[in-house]
This record gives structure tokens, C-alpha cells and sequence, in this order.
């Protein structure tokens, strides 16, 4: 919410108190009583009675009390702070009585009228802090519908991003040019890739438009977008791809794992290398850990992200689907570059 419409909230607020308490002045010929009013708003001490202890109940309550208790709803410790902000509200307005009215006000009939008093500014601070932990409870809900539904959006751009990025068209030519020489070396196989390929291209078209999918779905993606790069190669060592654990009913976002198996693939040159790309997922009860290794050449390293997903934009799709439920590790060691991503609580 604009900081001009929460100031226009509490302008709107207090004006309401000061109408509420020039109804109280109005005498039944309907005409305000000029005594009271000059009583209230200059210098008597119902002034001080009517709005020391609730403009202090109402902030303190509103910047102090909501979020650091109610928010993280810590109820009892609410329950407490509340009537110690109220009587500490009280006290000071009790202060106040005595530095402009000495004891004549506040210990009027001895100690029965200061204790009197007291409550009464209590409750009056008290009262008001409600009205503030209601205010900045609206404020607060207001703010984080504000920023799921600007989450949602950037979310869905990231992603479409995503679905953009992934089958790049130097990927579409090489697979097909590949499987246009199998057709006469080997028709059968070539068939096999062609409905690969095809998999592939409806699981980008429908699957991904959904906000979760099977894992399941996700991994038998993966695997014939693997089986696809292999064409390139004669090497049967040159990727190596496993699966350890129970994947079930597991739901997860589409694509979380391609833009990196994309990435190792791109920038894995020399494909007669042994085991120049190694993927594990292993999946468990509490989290899926995605782990990406792959060999690589300066040169090919040194070349910027652009042809798939940049880390930057990854990470911040993960920060919208999975906040504080994962972890990103990616390291650079001895030209080999390993991505580790682990999927906290997914159920």
C-alpha cells in the first residue's frame, strides 16, 4: 500500500476520534458547549485525558505490538505487552497531569482518584491500540495481497520465459538433422527419436502450463531430452543419468531441472570425454536433491548463459516457488561445474 494512502488512513482515523468527541460537546439545542470544547482541545486536562494515552496506545500498539507479536502470533506475550503498553500509555498521561496541574487533577481525592484515572487512561490507550493493531492488521493484508498478486505475475513471466528458453532452435535443427540421417541408416531408431521428439514438444505445448505436474512427468521428460543429446555422440559414456528413490505422488513446478541439464549439455564440448555429464536425483520423504556435473573447457565456460535460462533468473523462479524450501549451490572446480539443488518439505 502507497505510504499517502496509510497516512490518509490514520488522517481519516483521528478525524473520526475528533468528531466522536465533539458529538459528546454538543448540549441538546444542538450548540456546541464552548467550555468543554476549550477544556478538551487547548488546555484543560480532558485533553490530555482524551489523547495522550491514545496516540500513544494506538502507535505502539501499531509499530511495536503487531509485528513483532501478532504477526509471528505470539498471542500470550501480545496479551501481556498490550496491558503494559496500556498502563505505561497511562502513566504518561498521569505524568502529564502533574507537570501542568500539579496533584490537584490526578490526586484529587488522594490516592482512590489517581488509581481511577490511571485505568480509565489505560483503557482509553487500550481501546485505541486495538483500533491500531485493526488498522495495520488492513494495512499489513492489504500489502501482501499487493505482493502475491505482483509474485504471481512476475512468476508466470519468469516461466514463460522458462518454456521460451528451453527447446532453442540450435536443438531442434541438430535433433532433426540427426534423425533425418538415422532414417536411412536405421528406420526403426529414427522413428523411436522422431516420437521423442514429439513427447517433448507436446510436454512443452501442454504440460507446462499447469502450476504442478507429476514428477514422474518431469523425470520421463528429462529422460528423453537426455536420450535426444545422446544422438550427437557415439560415446555410451558420455552421460550418465540415475534415479535414486520413490518418486510416488510427488507434485512439483514444470521444468525446475532442464534450464541446468540444458546448460551442462551446452557447455560440454567434447563429447568423447568419459562421464563428461553426470545427473543424480535422488528423492526421499522430506526433499528431492537434484545434483548436475558436467566437464567443461575454459572457453566454453567463458561464454555467457545466453542461450538457456541464466542462473540469475533461475534462482529467482526458485525464490517464488520455493521460499526457504531450498537450497542452490553452484561451484566451479578443476573445469568441472556442479549444480546441487534441494527441494525442501515437497509434498
Amino acid at each position: 500500500m502507497k505510504k499517502s494512502v496509510i497516512v490518509l488512513l490514520h488522517i481519516a482515523y483521528w478525524s473520526m476520534y475528533i468528531w466522536f468527541l465533539a458529538i459528546l460537546l454538543i448540549r441538546g439545542d444542538n450548540y456546541l458547549n464552548l467550555n468543554l470544547v476549550h477544556d478538551f482541545f487547548l488546555s484543560g486536562p480532558l485533553g490530555v485525558i482524551c489523547f495522550v494515552p491514545s496516540i500513544i496506545g494506538f502507535y505502539v500498539f501499531y509499530v511495536v505490538l503487531f509485528p513483532n507479536y501478532l504477526s509471528k502470533k505470539k498471542l500470550i506475550v501480545l496479551a501481556i505487552s498490550s496491558i503494559l503498553a496500556s498502563v505505561m500509555a497511562a502513566l504518561i498521561g498521569d505524568f502529564f497531569l502533574c507537570i501542568k496541574w500539579k496533584s490537584k487533577i490526578l490526586f484529587e481525592t488522594g490516592w482512590e482518584s489517581a488509581i481511577g484515572i490511571t485505568i480509565l487512561l489505560s483503557f482509553i490507550a487500550f481501546v485505541h491500540g486495538i483500533f491500531g493493531l485493526v488498522i495495520k492488521g488492513f494495512v499489513t493484508a492489504y500489502s501482501d495481497i499487493t505482493l502475491k498478486e505482483d509474485l504471481n505475475k512476475k512468476n508466470y513471466e519468469m516461466e514463460l520465459a522458462l518454456v521460451k528458453n528451453q527447446i532453442n532452435p540450435h536443438f531442434l535443427f541438430n535433433t532433426i538433422n540427426n534423425i533425418d540421417v538415422l532414417i536411412q541408416k536405421d528406420p526403426i531408431k529414427a522413428s523411436d527419436y522422431l516420437n521423442k521428439l514429439s513427447d517433448i514438444m507436446r510436454f512443452m505445448l501442454y504440460e507446462t502450463k499447469a502450476d504442478k505436474i507429476a514428477l514422474s512427468t518431469e523425470l520421463t521428460y528429462i529422460e528423453k531430452y537426455i536420450e535426444l543429446q545422446k544422438i550427437r555422440s557415439s560415446n555410451p559414456s558420455y552421460v550418465n543419468y540415475s534415479i535414486e528413490g520413490s518418486f510416488n505422488d510427488l507434485m512439483i513446478e514444470p521444468m525446475l531441472f532442464i534450464p541446468f541439464i540444458e546448460n551442462a549439455f551446452k557447455h560440454t564440448e567434447n563429447k568423447n570425454l568419459e562421464n563428461a555429464i553426470n545427473i543424480i536425483i535422488t528423492i526421499n520423504k522430506e526433499m528431492i536433491i537434484f545434483e548436475c556435473e558436467n566437464k567443461f573447457t575454459i572457453n566454453s565456460q567463458n561464454k555467457s548463459e545466453h542461450n538457456g535460462l541464466g542462473n540469475g533468473l533461475i534462482e529467482k523462479r526458485l525464490l517464488l516457488l520455493y521460499p526457504n524450501k531450498h537450497q542452490l549451490n553452484i561451484t566451479t572446480h578443476n573445469n568441472i561445474y556442479k549444480v546441487k539443488l534441494t527441494l525442501n518439505n515437497v509434498y
